[in-house]
C-alpha cells in the first residue's frame, strides 16, 4: 500500500513509518500539519492516509478538519484517524459520506500491530473501522428521535460489532452464534432501517453503521 502519514509527534511518526515499511507498505509522504496532509494526498493520491487529530498550530482538531477537506476535494479518499483522545467535533462530517473508507482508532490500538494493520487494510479497501470507545462517545450524542429504537438488543449488538469493522464470521464468534444467525440479524437490521437490497450489501452495511454512529 502507498500511505501518507500525518503526525506531528516525531517519535510516533517515525515509528509508524518504520512499522509500515517493515510490513511492505510504502510511505509516500510524512507531514506534521493539516495543510501538509491536504497537499500530500492531492499530490500522491495514496491508498490510505493515517491522520492524527491534533496537530499544529492549535493542537485541537486540525488533522480531523484536514481529513474532511481532503474527502471534499477527493471524495472517498481513505482516511484512518488516530487520536489519543476521542474528538467528535468534526466526526459527523467525516462519517456522513456513505462511500466508507473511514476509520477512527485511539492511538493505543497501534500497540496491537496485527489488529492495527488489519484496520488499515480494511479502510484502504473501502471499509469502516471504529474504536469501541469512539463508538461509545458518539452514541452519547444520540438524538431523542432514535432511528435504532426498533432494533432488538441482539440486533444492536450485531450493529455495534459491524461498526467496529468486524466481518460476519467474527461477529458470530464474538456473540457465539452461527453465521446464519448473524446474516438473519443483519437482514432484519437492513429492513428496519429501510435499507433496500438494490443498494448492494456493502453499501447497506456502510449506511447501517453510519446510522448507528449518528443516532
Amino acid at each position: 500500500m502507498r500511505i501518507v502519514v500525518a503526525e506531528d509527534a516525531v517519535l510516533l511518526r517515525e515509528g509508524l513509518i518504520r512499522l509500515l515499511e517493515e510490513f511492505g507498505s510504502q510511505v509516500v509522504a510524512a507531514v506534521d500539519t493539516g495543510d501538509g496532509l491536504i497537499e500530500a494526498v492531492t499530490t500522491h493520491r495514496p491508498d490510505v492516509s493515517i491522520v492524527d487529530v491534533r496537530m499544529p498550530p492549535t493542537f485541537t482538531d486540525e488533522g480531523l478538519r484536514a481529513a474532511v477537506e481532503v474527502r471534499r476535494l477527493l471524495p472517498g479518499s481513505p482516511m484512518l484517524i488516530l487520536s489519543q483522545y476521542v474528538e467528535v467535533s468534526y466526526a459527523d462530517d467525516l462519517l456522513a459520506d456513505a462511500r466508507g473508507a473511514v476509520g477512527y482508532l485511539l492511538k493505543d490500538r497501534v500497540i496491537d500491530v496485527e489488529d492495527f494493520l488489519t484496520s488499515l487494510r480494511t479502510v484502504a479497501a473501502g471499509g469502516t473501522v471504529f474504536d469501541p470507545q469512539v463508538v461509545a462517545q458518539l452514541m452519547i450524542r444520540r438524538r431523542q428521535n432514535d432511528p435504532l429504537a426498533s432494533l432488538t438488543p441482539r440486533e444492536r449488538e450485531v450493529l455495534a460489532l459491524m461498526a467496529q469493522g468486524k466481518s460476519n464470521p467474527a461477529i458470530g464468534r464474538e456473540m457465539v452464534i452461527s453465521d446464519g444467525a448473524v446474516e438473519k440479524h443483519i437482514r432484519s437490521i437492513f429492513a428496519k432501517l429501510g435499507l433496500h437490497a438494490d443498494d448492494g450489501d456493502q453499501h447497506r452495511r456502510v449506511l447501517a453503521v453510519l446510522t448507528y454512529l449518528r443516532a
